[in-house]
């Protein structure tokens, strides 16, 4: 057993180990290529988290990629490839923001604000999903296709809605949602580190997300129907589950974790508000993160804290006139080299399968020869 779990760990630390191994020498070639040296750039990226202020930021925006890989993740599951996340997010964000700032709310208490800003922005992310998965289940469109549309048609109504005759506030040369009061945002925490931006609260929601996400798959009749309907159709329904059913669940479940991206941003973020400079685009990150870190909740964990240390340490390179573009390469070039190694891997995994089952059959054999004889 020892020799056994001793390969396991070995074969699930190759693919990860191998890829940034991989991800380092190409982008090293990269380097060499365009004239830079790949030692200082390295170096350049390692002595940004000698500073408190890339270490914090890490953290708070792998929180923020975190969430939107879990929602990925959810699909993935059942072999749905939500690529609407993004829009999913910034409607949910949009809609949650213009709530949690009206005029009404600062009626209600302080949490219970909070929670119906949250509980708003999950609800209209699981209302936005469940449109791709309503024509999935109904009419067999592909998830890909319409939730694609759907991220353009989320653009188009924040852009319609955000405007002072409606639900945009101008300031200046920047238009955004009315500004939440105090009690209507989680505060963040101070360090006390010099340099270094207050950690977000919300941090602690992504952990939470996850660990919900982990014992969801593992420990309930709900994820082993999940993952089962993933590995095959057929199969699960010749055991009595609902095709149907699991995609508008997956789907709504994947939309309203989506709902929750652009939570720390909006409630712990300095701006309180959703406007023309909100993050965007973390939906796309989140599609990576997931295939990174193969949809496991503690692989996530790495994968986003990797993306969102290079992000935050990509203002480094200037200090070596390198462009802040090469962080983005590498982060393609993590993603490819993953995708290649863990298929090495697998292959190799079914190799040595395949050997062992040869080795058992021919030790059977051989037993039973000694025994008729």
């Amino acid at each position: 057993m020892g020799r056994w779990s001793a390969r396991r760990i070995g074969l699930a630390l190759a693919a990860p180990v191998g890829a940034l191994i991989i991800a380092a020498l190409i982008t090293s070639i990269i380097l060499i290529v365009t004239g830079h040296n790949p030692l200082e750039t390295f170096g350049a990226l390692v002595d940004a988290f000698s500073r408190p202020r890339t270490v914090v930021n890490t953290i708070n925006v792998g929180a923020t990629y975190y969430l939107a890989a879990v929602a990925v993740a959810i699909g993935f599951k059942m072999n749905l490839f939500n690529i609407g996340v993004d829009g999913q997010y910034r409607l949910a964000a949009f809609m949650a923001a213009a709530v949690g700032g009206a005029a009404f709310m600062t009626s209600l208490p302080g949490p219970l604000r909070i929670v119906v800003t949250i509980a708003v922005a999950m609800l209209v992310g699981a209302a936005w999903a469940g449109v791709a998965a309503l024509l999935k289940a109904t009419r067999g469109v592909s998830e890909v296709i319409s939730t694609i549309m759907l991220n353009a048609i989320a653009t188009y109504i924040i852009a319609f809605l955000l405007k002072p005759a409606r639900l945009g506030v101008a300031e200046g040369n920047n238009i955004s949602t009315a500004k939440m009061t105090e009690g209507g945002f989680v505060p963040t925490i101070p360090l006390g580190l010099q340099g270094a931006p207050p950690l977000y609260s919300l941090v602690f929601l992504a952990v939470i997300i996850g660990v919900i996400y982990a014992l969801v798959l593992t420990r309930t009749v709900f994820g082993f129907s999940l993952r089962a309907t993933g590995l095959s159709e057929s199969a699960a329904l010749a055991s009595g589950i609902s095709v149907k059913k699991m995609i508008v669940v997956a789907m709504l479940l994947s939309g309203a974790v989506a709902g929750l991206v652009g939570m720390p941003e909006l409630l712990n973020g300095p701006d309180h508000a959703f406007g023309l400079n909100f993050p965007a685009g973390i939906g796309f990150t989140g599609i990576a993160i997931a295939l990174l870190g193969r949809n496991s909740p503690l692989g996530m964990v790495f994968a986003a804290l990797l993306w969102a240390a290079l992000d935050a340490s990509s203002n480094s390179l200037q200090s070596v006139q390198v462009p802040r573009e090469l962080v983005t390469i590498m982060q393609g070039v993590i993603v490819l080299s993953v995708v290649v190694a863990y298929e090495f891997v697998r292959r190799y995994r079914l190799i040595l399968d395949a050997r062992a089952v040869a080795s058992a059959l021919a030790a059977q054999a051989s037993a039973k020869q000694v025994t008729s004889k």
